[in-house]
């Protein structure tokens, strides 16, 4: 199963998630970074991912390869951090035919009405649940 884990600014967010993913130690996983800029996708292949690719074009070329993204809920929308995430890449991401795990991190000035704030803590080990969910689907 490939996964694309999709960031920006410094990565941090997509850092945490590859660090769950990693957790599971799950050999039938291939964990692709996918960054907005450099920094994020260094950062991200730090943390263990095995491969990566930075910018527009590779967003929205592997949103097409893969069977799962995750990130923030601000990789579906245009313009959102800080100009970071481009229409082209809100728009390959959102239509992909991957399932996507999306983080309910509010630093876009979109909220989603009827889900409390969590902690992060909270919204990875449920990403880490959710995964093992889809995994043992499989």
């Amino acid at each position: 199963m490939k996964i694309a884990v999709v960031d920006g600014m410094g990565g941090g967010i997509g850092c945490q998630a590859i660090e769950r993913l990693k957790s599971l130690n799950n050999n039938n996983i291939e964990i692709v970074a996918l960054g907005t800029n450099s920094q994020a996708t260094s950062n991200m292949l730090k943390s263990g991912a095995h491969e990566g690719a930075t910018g527009e074009n590779a967003i929205v070329w592997m949103s097409k390869k893969v069977d799962i993204i995750i990130g923030p809920l601000a990789i579906i929308a245009a313009n959102s951090m800080m100009g970071e995430i481009s229409p082209k890449m809100s728009e390959a991401i959102a239509s992909s035919h991957a399932r996507k795990l999306l983080l309910p991190v509010s630093k876009c000035n979109i909220e989603v009405i009827g889900l409390e704030q969590l902690q992060f803590k909270i919204i990875f080990n449920e990403l880490t649940n959710t995964i093992k969910r889809i995994l043992d689907e499989q």
